[in-house]
């Protein structure tokens, strides 16, 4: 009996402990080290701490040339920029950094990532979680810090995911490389399609992982599966990024978060959404500027369907946004609505780092669809209407 009770509380114990873990591994937020400030074996150095060792950094499983720099760190004539905080991590050639977490099979996550370039004259940084895999272009800077932030979408496919950082360069200097910083995991939820609109995801609200501290935002670089979007519902279809804001730094028309368009036509977003053949349709948007001093005009070219519309952002002292609306009439029983900047903005207080108009709250209803929301009600109004127009002639 005595065996059988120990025996049963270990059992329960070790139930407790899995479960804890597992509910522990999926919350959202940070990696363990996922900033990378918990000191290596041995503390951080002055000197460059080059290693191919599989536990210098804590937390993190490395393979080839892996280094931990220090903020103001200086090779050559170059300072190394350190995104947030005093230390990061650089990958060599062909180096890679790793780290497994508990996720839910089927689900779909999105990892948030900081990166600066280094030394590389091509630059680029593969994200992976098997067998799910982006080579993201680090060459274009989008902000005069000299670094930005991204966000990568994968479904899981096990139980288990392995998230890789690795630098696919091969440089002379085998300490080339980018600098990666704050990475963390948010699992995504795609929201229900709203029955009096056609868009999902249309306020942007639901999207990747933002630290409180991310006052440059968090760019969505080129992505054509709608399946495994950072952006739930929407695709990136250009091959350049746009930017996910937040209200706590810059301007957003609506609720929490938007997108900013960056570099004109090379920074598309859009949604396949459902539609009736045949019927009229209306989509309607917010149309603002994000309080970054992106330089005027700001424009935005609008598509549904087989309709497009330039419309420019008008400056109102009372409101930093806009509706716009662009009538159209569906040819099939889905259809693409896009946006694009129409110019290619920087701000006026640093005339380098990448901006443009926000929109926000995107809407596809059919025409005159405010009387169909009403039903039978909406009918016997018009047709009492009709009555009494009829009456008094």
């Amino acid at each position: 009996m005595i065996w059988s009770s120990t025996l049963c509380i270990r059992l329960s114990v070790l139930a407790l402990l899995f479960a804890f873990s597992a509910a522990a591994a999926v919350e959202d937020g940070e990696l363990i080290n996922g900033d990378f400030e918990t000191p290596p074996t041995g503390g951080f150095s002055s000197e460059p701490g080059i290693s191919d060792g599989p536990v210098t950094i804590p937390g993190w499983k490395t393979n080839g040339t892996v280094e931990a720099v220090e903020s103001g760190e200086k090779q050559g004539g170059m300072i190394l920029i350190v995104p947030e905080g005093a230390h990061a991590v650089r990958l060599g050639n062909d180096a890679e950094i790793s780290q497994e977490v508990a996720v839910e099979k089927g689900a779909l996550y999105s990892v948030t990532f900081s990166a600066a370039r280094t030394c590389a004259q091509l630059e680029a940084l593969n994200v992976s979680v098997p067998p799910a895999s982006q080579t993201i272009d680090l060459q274009t800077l989008y902000s005069v810090q000299g670094w930005d932030s991204y966000a990568w979408a994968f479904q899981a496919a096990e139980e288990n995911a392995k998230v890789v950082f690795r630098n696919p360069g091969m440089e002379d200097d085998p300490t080339c490389g980018p600098i990666i910083d704050d990475i963390a995991i948010k699992k995504l939820f795609v929201p229900d399609r709203p029955k009096d609109n056609a868009v999902v995801n249309g306020d942007f609200e639901e999207g990747p992982w933002m630290f409180r501290n991310e006052s440059l935002g968090v760019l969505l670089p080129t992505n054509l599966d709608e399946e495994t979007s950072a952006l739930p519902g929407w695709i990136v279809e250009s091959n350049r990024a746009v930017r996910y804001i937040d209200y706590y730094h810059f301007s957003v028309p609506g609720g929490k978060r938007a997108v900013e368009l960056l570099s004109g036509k090379e920074g598309i977003i859009s949604q396949m959404v459902e539609t009736k053949p045949n019927k009229p349709y209306r989509l309607t948007f917010s149309l603002g500027q994000a309080g970054d001093a992106c330089k005027q005009p700001l424009a935005v070219m609008a598509f549904a369907g087989d309709q497009a519309q330039n419309i420019h952002y008008t400056p109102n002292s009372n409101s930093t946004f806009q509706t716009a609306n662009v009538n159209f009439t569906a040819r099939a029983d889905r259809t693409r609505v896009a946006f694009y900047s129409v110019y290619y903005n920087t701000r006026t207080d640093d005339m380098s780092s990448l901006c443009g108009p926000v929109v926000d709250d995107v809407r596809v209803e059919l025409s005159g669809s405010s009387m169909v929301r009403f039903g039978g009600l909406g009918l016997i109004l018009l047709l009492c209407c009709q009555l009494l127009v009829l009456v008094l002639v």
